[in-house]
Order: structure tokens, then sequence, then C-alpha cells
């Protein structure tokens, strides 16, 4: 089987994130760049939108999850990202990098970055 990749880069939004107090009162940036791993041949044959990932539906709900959700550490909010990700269809392994850019002095960003597949959900 195909290991094909589709690349969502810099997707910067603005959210709640950390664990200090300053931090949950204001949003912040948050940069997301996202890795879905996945068989895309078929859709290289047939150029048919159904046959391949819909990115645009996970980014939409990437978007909606970030802009809603207040979580303490970025690890979580990676974590739930790959969980979007990976509840799409034909989505086999999802990497997920998300970072905070100006969180720390001297630094033009702090993140993580995370792999998952669908096993590591069961």
């Amino acid at each position: 089987m195909a290991e094909d990749q589709i690349l969502i880069k810099d997707l910067l939004l603005r959210g709640i994130v950390g664990i200090n107090d300053w931090e949950r009162e204001k949003r912040q940036d948050i940069l997301i760049n996202i890795t879905l791993t996945g068989d895309l041949s078929k859709a290289g044959q047939t150029d048919a939108i159904e046959d391949t990932i819909n990115y645009r539906t996970i980014t939409k709900r990437v978007i909606e999850m970030v802009e809603n959700g207040e979580p303490y550490t970025v690890e979580h909010l990676a974590a739930r990202i790959a969980e979007i990700c990976l509840d799409a269809q034909g989505v086999l392994r999802a990497r997920v990098r998300v970072e905070k850019p100006g969180a720390l002095r001297f630094a033009r960003s702090v993140g993580v970055e995370i792999e998952r597949t669908r096993t590591d959900l069961a």
C-alpha cells in the first residue's frame, strides 16, 4: 500500500492554551503543521475528490476545536488534533506540530511534535 502525504503548513490560529493565569485570559497565536499519511493513489488515477483525504474538512474541525477549546498544554492540543485527523477517512497516520510563537524569551517559538496512528487511539 502506498504511503503518500498531505501537508497542511503554517496554520496560524488564535486560542487559549497554557497553565499561567495570563495565558488563560487572552487568546494567543498558535502555529500548527500537520502531515497526513494515507494512500492517495486512487485519487491520482481518478482525479475525484471522493477518492482522497478531505483536508478541508479536517482543517475546519481543527480550527473549531482550537478556537473553542481551552487546553492547558500544547501536548493535549496536539493529541486532540491528531484524533481529529485520524477520524477522517483514509488517514493512516498523522504527524502534528503545535507551536506557541513568542512563548519563551529569545526563542521564536516553543512547541511539540507528535505522531499517531489509528492503533494508538484504540
